[in-house]
């Protein structure tokens, strides 16, 4: 009795009862498994991170259940026609909130970007990384690919708006990562060499203009990632605290829970933006490399997915996830190594934290409604 509860038959019948259970539930098998190998990761470098915080961690796992019945929800009962209608409806009401948020949100560390609910604090920014890429994405459902010029200016337009009011609050790096998403949605539709290049210029005088609104703070930021010696106790000590805890765990780490600096509070937001620094000084260059890993997977089985849709509206939407998550990877680990600026993005379902964990994993619901939906050729 003992030997058959461990057989082979028993073994396949288990996995075969876990796979029909995720085909009713419409989830996708290997990328929902290595999401949640990411969160449980997360979970355990959190607690590690935040000087073994029990009580961040228990807030933590709550929001890793409300991620996972937003995934599971939205990949159950979503429809793309659903998802159609529901794009502009999205936008609209997050555009809405960002607004109220302008007039009356919360203020935290000089900046107002939260809703206070009494019960918890909501940062509506997080909608329009799914809405602006779903709104562009139903604009072009119905038009020809590529996009005529006129249909660039509208996107362009439905971009700008969200951005202009997130970056007023300020948070430049939520705002440039709702700008990447649509901006992705226009790539995936075929946007033309010549725009490409005649955007260029234009991008650049933008930015030299954008260079007279940002904050004090944010110059110093780009300054600083230039030469983070010239304000080593001030602009410059994330980056320089981060690259110590990356280089210091060499390549095999200090091993868990043994990085001096996190858990001598040598490096800032150790459980939020700078939580790669964390596996890198505690797991060594292995450990980042395997976490790098598991997001190429993620990223990988993302866009296969988004491949296989039958429409343009689940192609654009599902390729804008897809790359949006790999652009939010990219950026968190080239902050904290220093090859970009510090912008305040959290490590994609590792850093602490729920408004971002949440919208990731809609997102990833979302896709996988849209595969589990899709025609099948020639039926």
């Amino acid at each position: 009795m003992i030997l058959d509860e461990f057989s082979p038959s028993r073994t396949r019948r288990t996995l075969s009862a876990g796979g029909r259970t995720l085909r009713a539930l419409r989830l996708d098998g290997p990328l929902t498994g290595v999401l949640a190998l990411i969160i449980c990761i997360g979970v355990l470098v959190v607690y590690s991170a935040s000087g073994q915080n029990v009580k961040m961690v228990e807030h933590q796992i709550g929001n890793v259940v409300v991620a996972i019945a937003a995934l599971a929800l939205l990949a159950r009962f979503s429809t793309p026609q659903y998802l159609r209608l529901l794009a502009p409806l999205a936008y609209a009401f997050g555009v809405l909130l960002l607004i109220v948020v302008d007039v009356t949100g919360h203020i935290d560390k000089g900046a107002q970007r939260w809703l206070n609910l009494g019960f918890m604090r909501f940062q509506p920014s997080e909608i329009m990384k799914l809405a602006v890429p779903m709104l562009c994405a139903w604009y072009m459902h119905e038009r020809p690919l590529p996009p005529a010029f006129k249909d660039l200016v509208v996107m362009a337009l439905f971009i700008a708006l969200p951005t202009a009011l997130v970056a007023a609050q300020p948070d430049l790096g939520t705002a440039l990562l709702i700008a990447t998403s649509g901006l992705i949605v226009m790539l995936l539709a075929g946007l033309q060499t010549s725009i490409i290049l005649m955007s260029i210029p234009v991008l650049i005088l933008a930015a030299i203009g954008g260079w007279h609104f940002v904050h004090e703070y944010q110059r110093q930021r780009i300054l600083t990632f230039m030469n983070p010696q010239i304000d080593r106790l001030g602009a410059g000590y994330h980056i320089i605290q981060s690259q110590i805890a990356i280089g210091s765990g060499g390549v095999f780490g200090k091993g868990y829970m043994r990085g001096s600096q996190a858990q001598l509070d040598f490096l800032p937001e150790s459980s939020t933006d700078f939580i790669f620094s964390v596996i890198g000084e505690e797991f060594g260059l292995l450990g980042q490399l395997l976490v790098l890993s598991l997001y190429a997977f993620v990223i990988g089985r993302a866009l296969y997915l988004a491949m296989q849709a039958q429409d343009t509206f689940a192609r654009l939407t599902g390729g804008a996830i897809a790359l949006s998550f790999f652009v939010y990877v990219f950026v968190n680990s080239g902050m904290v190594s220093g090859i970009l600026p510090v912008v305040g993005v959290p490590l994609p379902l590792i850093s602490y934290g729920g408004s971002s964990m949440v919208t990731i994993m809609a997102g990833f619901g979302i896709l996988m409604s849209l595969h589990s939906h899709r025609k099948l050729v020639g039926s």
